[in-house]
């Protein structure tokens, strides 16, 4: 039996959209499941984009105000994608008002801001989820399976990186992201959030770090109107970037196995480029974001000149049968929030978390502060 859930999208920008249409398809790729999402309501501030996404999407109803949201008895379900300093306010208020929340990272602006997320949903006794998303690729869910079952030995170390282009223009508005007090920590919670949550889904958990950080792109200008995404902003006022461009981070594991994670939102020629590479005693796993249904996989027992062999994901890998019948078809960006969606539909209607959890946005944010002082003091920091 197939019973309907009523849910709203609160913050409806690019990541908005890619919620809503993860909930569209979601039961077109797991029919199986017994909840079906029916689109109640959209919220949004910026005048007429929720009316606009209620026409094109189909939400029954559409305001600017989220407060709306949480008091609408329909509404059983949220999708938190507003800006990160509304991340704690909405999301305690809509765990605190009964629904359940699919939240995107990095869940406010500190640690601070998550464990007050993460301690609403307790109380509430509602699912949470969060957009930890590169973790559900099939490939990344073999790698760990790999790894787990010991497949390349005990692992020595890991390298995961996260290089994007999309601030490396110098007449990139200067929007909330840049801004401490709406945006947080820059690039860290943007995407080295991402890498802490591989790191621990791939090694388990750190234990101390040392990290620097680096603004390259002082100044933006200030936009003079509504922005969407990454726009530009030409011959508006100057104002300071307070947040950072780039980290770069040496990690030690529980495990004892060490790694560095690097990221940076102004590496010009780099789209997206998002990866790791973990070896251990007897071989070695690569996963590259661009090529997502490929895993390069070295093993055996040669060590020195040891062959990587290309292996294509297939219907026995993760969540990858949902989609394709067979091995190497691609899958892109959005079916990752579709298999998202899936495990959050399946918390809700199984009771117990299924995929990322507000636990795991909490460890990340824990992560995030603690490379910030670490950068701050130039030394290591130690995590437990």
């Amino acid at each position: 039996m197939v019973n309907t859930l009523g849910v709203a999208v609160v913050g409806f920008g690019w990541m908005g959209r890619v919620h809503t249409q993860a909930y569209a398809r979601v039961h077109h790729h797991f029919p199986q499941l017994s909840l079906r999402p029916e689109l109640v309501a959209v919220a949004d501030e910026v005048p007429g984009r929720a009316e606009e996404a209620a026409g094109l999407y189909g939400f029954a109803s559409a305001t600017r105000d989220w407060r709306e949201v949480a008091a609408d008895p329909r509404v059983r379900a949220v999708s938190v994608t507003a800006p990160n300093f509304l991340h704690r306010e909405i999301g305690v208020a809509m765990a605190g008002a009964g629904k359940h929340i699919w939240i995107e990272k990095p869940v406010g602006l500190t640690a601070e801001d998550a464990r007050a997320v993460a301690d609403a949903v307790a109380k509430a006794g509602v699912q949470g989820t969060v957009g930890f998303n590169y973790r559900n690729a099939p490939a990344v869910e073999a790698a760990r399976e790999l790894i787990a079952a010991g497949e390349i030995g005990t692992v020595t170390h890991v390298r995961i990186r996260l290089f994007s282009d999309y601030a490396a223009h110098p007449q990139g508005a200067l929007t909330w992201r840049y801004e401490r007090a709406r945006g947080g920590s820059g690039v860290l919670g943007d995407l080295a959030s991402h890498g802490v949550d591989l790191a621990r889904h791939l090694l388990g958990e750190i234990t101390s770090l040392t990290a620097d950080t680096a603004v390259f792109v002082p100044e933006r200008a200030r936009p003079t109107g509504t922005t969407a995404g990454h726009s530009l902003a030409d011959g508006g006022e100057l104002g300071p970037v307070e947040n950072e461009d780039y980290v770069s981070c040496l990690l030690r594991f529980a495990s004892g196995a060490r790694g560095v994670l690097e990221a940076c939102r102004v590496s010009v020629g780099e789209q997206n480029n998002y990866g790791f590479e973990v070896h251990g005693t007897k071989g070695a796993v690569f996963w590259d974001f661009r090529r997502m249904g490929e895993l390069g996989v070295s093993r055996g027992a040669s060590y020195q000149d040891q062959p990587v062999s290309t292996v294509y994901v297939g219907p026995g890998h993760g969540e990858y049968g949902a989609f394709q019948p067979g091995a190497a078809s691609s899958m892109g960006y959005d079916d990752l929030k579709v298999i998202e969606a899936h495990r959050f539909l399946r918390s809700i209607a199984e009771g117990t978390p299924v995929g990322a959890t507000l636990e795991d946005a909490v460890a990340s944010a824990v992560t995030l502060d603690a490379i910030g002082r670490s950068a701050e003091r130039g030394a290591w920091v130690d995590l437990v």
